[in-house]
């Protein structure tokens, strides 16, 4: 019974980590290059939202963690 379990336990481990092992083909990487792709597809955007909440929080980075420049966390 326990070896069926680990069985199952590995088989499911093995499906969900098989896409890690697949490599990035030649033609799929101008797909991957686009500006759309980017974490930040807009700098400017970016750098002004930055400027906002560094203005508002008197904090800067940390962008998408929880919290402010209050301290009240």
């Amino acid at each position: 019974m326990v070896v069926k379990k680990v069985m199952v336990v590995l088989l499911f481990t093995l499906v969900a980590t098989s896409c890690v092992f697949q490599k990035v083909k030649p033609w799929e990487r101008d797909i991957l290059a686009q500006d759309k792709m980017k974490l930040e597809p807009n700098p400017i955007e970016n750098a002004l939202d930055e400027h906002i909440y560094f203005s508002k929080e008197a904090a800067s980075g940390g962008q998408g963690v929880g919290g402010g420049g209050c301290g009240c966390n």
